[in-house]
């Protein structure tokens, strides 16, 4: 085990617990499968695959633009990590002086959900320095660095139901329980997918398809070029199964993990000590519901069945022994019960796309508006301003038909630890689905879609652009203003 020191390029530290012993798995020969024709299940404009946060953003917008669309989605729900995998803390949508950047369908959510769904600070409070609000809002997961930001915890039940509702509102063919399984490949541009569900093996065709399956199956599977290298000394790319327990009292913990910092230091030690695998909880949307996100676990694949295999019967057996621990020792926690584990593993990365844009770590310090920006995210501390993210980042260098959003973006490995959370996936799924509408309309290759076009499109579903010159796209700012929020 090692703890993650913060840094203004990591917000929180954690510990990071490396993975059990692997045993090599055996060779037990191939099997060839048979040819046949496939059934075509449905035709579209625009396919998302993945129902995520950036894939429901990504069909919410795409059928807000105009489009045909469908949604796959293999669990029985929507949300992605959001909500199946109980990453029920949003990360920062507002920038360090208080105005929320991260808007358009992650705005819609936030404003459409019921306020007992929601826990966080109000908007008059965001970016305080107030010593008194930022302490108070440091011990709920919404000030950092001595600034209180927009990082609300949310119900994840009511989160599914409202995305499913925006979805299906807007004529969305939804399809729950498949899995797709290889995309199709013609001429060098995806037009459709295979997958499967109870019903067998089935396609889809498209004239765009957007991969928002979090680890880039569909991109990989279809040749486009990729990377996946990670940082090692930092959380993103563990992987660990999130749970909440009921029953807490979470104002009696964070009362004594504030006031009582030796007893907390103590009550740590003995944790790692007794359990191994320990990890403190977060609060909820609720007092009386404590979320843990953790322990993230180092060295397994997500791409490995044998590996997520390993990560869920770790994380459930840490689960009963932390509320053993907990009930125990923990102040507000003598009543806890086992509410829930997350019916999805928590993947943080696995794939990153190589496009013909990425989010760059030497792009921080200068904060300009690219000129094909789809899109703002916040810097990672006050020490950098707002950083663009470009459409370019979204494409394939080669591959057609396909545009990619979410956790799987173009973005170096710095980056990646801030385009990964979930404002940045609605941002970069609202922009996919907006370009392949763009592209299913007009019968082009997403790489063909009018920056102008797309950037107005966005603007008008409510998404904070800044102004930006004429310039090359992806990289150089210059000086015409063409978009303003």
């Amino acid at each position: 085990m090692k703890t993650v020191v913060r840094t203004d390029e990591r917000i929180l530290s954690s510990d990071i617990f490396d993975r059990d012993s692997r045993v090599k798995r055996p060779d037990h020969g191939q099997w060839a499968e048979p040819g046949k024709d496939i059934p075509i299940y449905h035709r579209c404009g625009v396919l998302v695959v993945g129902g995520g946060p950036s894939g429901t953003a990504a069909a919410a917008a795409a059928a807000r633009a105009g489009a045909n669309v469908a949604l796959l989605e293999r669990y029985n729900h929507l949300g992605g990590l959001s909500t199946g995998g109980l990453v029920i803390w949003i990360d920062r949508m507002t920038d360090w002086e208080g105005k929320l950047v991260i808007r358009g369908f992650a705005e819609e959510l936030f404003d459409r959900l019921p306020a007992d769904a929601i826990a966080g600070p109000s908007p008059d409070d965001w970016g305080s320095q107030d010593t008194g609000k930022a302490a108070h809002w440091s011990q709920r997961t919404a000030a950092y660095h001595g600034i209180v930001t927009w990082s609300p915890t949310v119900d994840p039940e009511r989160l599914k139901l409202l995305s499913q509702e925006i979805v299906l509102e807007r004529r969305v063919k939804l399809i729950y329980h498949s899995w797709a399984a290889i995309p199709i490949v013609q001429d060098g541009a995806v037009k459709g997918v295979v997958f499967e569900s109870k019903e067998g093996r089935m396609a889809i065709m498209a004239d765009v398809v957007v991969d928002a399956t979090g680890d880039g199956d569909l991109f990989a599977r279809a040749g486009a070029d990729y990377v996946n290298d990670i940082e090692e000394a930092d959380v993103h790319h563990c992987m660990n199964t999130s749970w909440l327990f009921g029953g807490v009292d979470m104002n009696r913990w964070i009362e004594f993990k504030a006031g009582q910092p030796e007893r907390f230091t103590a009550f740590m030690a003995q944790g790692r000590a007794q359990l191994g695998l320990f990890e403190r909880p977060f609060v909820s949307w609720r007092n009386e519901i404590a979320l843990f996100m953790g322990p993230r676990q180092s060295g397994y694949s997500p791409l490995d069945v044998d590996d997520l295999t390993a990560v869920e019967v770790r994380s459930h057996r840490a689960m009963a022994a932390h509320l053993d621990y907990y009930r125990a020792h923990a102040p507000g926690f003598e009543q806890a019960f086992m509410m829930l584990s997350a019916p999805q593993i928590g993947v943080r990365h696995a794939r990153r796309l190589s496009g013909v844009g990425s989010v760059l770590r030497s792009q921080w310090p200068d904060g300009v508006a690219l000129a094909d920006e789809v899109g703002v995210t916040p810097a990672v501390s006050p020490k950098f301003p707002n950083i663009s993210i470009p459409y370019g980042a979204l494409v394939p260098q080669k591959l057609d038909g396909l545009l990619a959003c979410g956790r799987h973006i173009s973005c170096d490995r710095n980056s990646h630890g801030f385009m990964r959370e979930i404002p940045q996936c609605w941002i970069t799924g609202q922009a996919a689905g907006v370009a392949a509408a763009l592209a299913s309309q007009q019968r082009i290759a997403p790489r063909a879609v009018d920056v102008d076009a797309l950037q107005t499109a966005l603007l008008e579903q409510g998404v904070f652009l800044r102004p930006r010159a004429r310039g090359p796209a992806h990289s150089q700012p210059a000086a015409e203003a063409t978009a303003n929020a």
